[in-house]
């Protein structure tokens, strides 16, 4: 889909409160709620937004260690069975193919490490996979994913 100046508007209010109402947004664009919510049906069939959610502190919730994991495979031959499992993994949060030395990034979320440790070797357990590289992070300080709309 092709978006135009009305569309980035949208997206740069939904970017900051994706709770935002069609009303307010309309009000504050001056036009149409009938527009406004067409608009953002579109937006959503197209995959432009993907999903509206919550962003939920870790800690919070008892998942005291969040880390990235550099995932090294000795080949691509099981690569989708690794990209399913990382899918089935629910200590994982999102995870990138990358170019460099390994072949997927893994943002998780764990209790403690020795969770970590027990999803370290689950997933050093998977095909192809010959070690990972951890980075636990200690502080976050932008969270969020607004893109330069």
């Amino acid at each position: 889909m092709k978006t135009d100046d009305i569309d980035r508007q949208i997206l740069i209010k939904l970017q900051q409160n994706g709770r935002k109402t069609a009303s307010k947004i309309a009000k504050e664009l001056n036009l149409t709620v009938p527009t406004i919510t067409e608009r953002i049906r579109k937006l959503q069939e197209s995959s432009v937004i993907q999903a509206f959610q919550a962003v939920i502190d870790p800690r919070s919730i008892g998942l005291d260690v969040t880390a990235l994991i550099t995932v090294v495979t000795s080949s691509s031959h099981n690569f989708k069975k690794v990209i399913e499992n990382a899918k089935e993994t629910p200590e994982i949060i999102q995870f990138f193919s990358t170019t460099g030395m390994g072949s997927l990034v893994l943002w998780v979320a764990t209790k403690n490490s020795k969770t970590l440790e027990e999803l370290l070797r689950d997933i050093q357990s998977w095909p192809n996979v010959t070690r990972t590289e951890t980075q636990v992070i200690l502080s976050k300080y932008k969270i969020g994913h607004q893109l330069p709309i």
